[in-house]
């Protein structure tokens, strides 16, 4: 994989400067941090650290740390990151005390939800309960817990805007639901931990992005379209056309 546009990192810095200021010393534990959104906040997190000398680390997690040394070598090797192996459900981070979590570490592919969707849910659940259970004995002060719109379920056509207090969710009786149960669970986790184990937890709950490293070949309609259009095929809509979906580039999701 390339590295992200560099006039894509500034503009992250640029517009989150006052965010970052904060992490200066920081110590930051990442699950999923090799993937679309971690990539984006990791290198993001990079270049903060190079722009405005935050002294911070960081340590990811990742099932194959090989692999991603090779797709991402600047960043595996990056002063800066410690790179470890391990599955998400079990992980041991090294020794040691880290300030914040960044757990967004989970399999999105339409593949694993409609095949495997019981080992996707169990990630998930027990990913989320490792990944907290780390947090609150490693003195973890503030928890970024990295969730899916997709806990809404299916929008209603009277609905024009979903609102965070909207308490929808997903059909339980259909097993493509896994993915989004598996979101709503970990919600309710986090908010269990929190209650429980005096963790500060913030729930994103994301949908809809686009930029660098989006895959152009998995469920993703805007990858499927930018594919199409590279290839000069038909781009195919499934829907009848009407509805409207904002898509927010990755550098903003990082911003934000």
């Amino acid at each position: 994989m390339p590295r992200l546009p560099e006039r894509d990192l500034d503009h992250v810095v640029e517009h989150a400067e006052r965010a970052f200021a904060s992490l200066r010393g920081a110590r930051i534990l990442v699950t999923g941090g090799t993937g679309f959104f971690g990539r984006w906040l990791v290198e993001s997190l990079l270049r903060a650290d190079e722009r405005l000398g935050l002294d911070v680390s960081l340590d990811l997690l990742s099932r194959d740390p090989a692999g991603f040394a090779r797709r991402a070598p600047h960043v595996a090797a990056h002063p800066r990151v410690h790179l470890f192996a391990g599955d998400v459900r079990t992980f041991e981070p090294r020794d040691g005390t880290f300030t914040h979590l960044i757990h967004g570490a989970t399999e999105t592919t339409g593949t694993a939800n409609a095949e495997r969707p019981l080992e996707l849910i169990e990630t998930i659940v027990d990913g989320t309960r490792r990944a907290l259970d780390v947090a609150a004995t490693r003195s973890v002060g503030r928890v970024l817990l990295l969730s899916s719109g997709a806990v809404y379920g299916r929008q209603p056509s009277a609905l024009t805007h979903v609102p965070e207090t909207y308490v929808g969710g997903p059909d339980i009786l259909e097993p493509l639901q896994a993915y989004a149960e598996g979101k709503r669970t970990a919600e309710l986790i986090g908010a269990i931990y929190a209650r429980d184990r005096a963790l500060q937890i913030v729930t994103a709950r994301c949908f809809a992005f686009v930029g660098p490293l989006l895959p152009l070949d998995a469920h993703f309609a805007a990858g499927n379209f930018i594919r199409d259009a590279l290839h000069e095929e038909t781009i195919r809509v499934a829907g009848d056309g009407t509805p409207y979906r904002s898509y927010l580039h990755a550098a903003d999701l990082a911003v934000w």
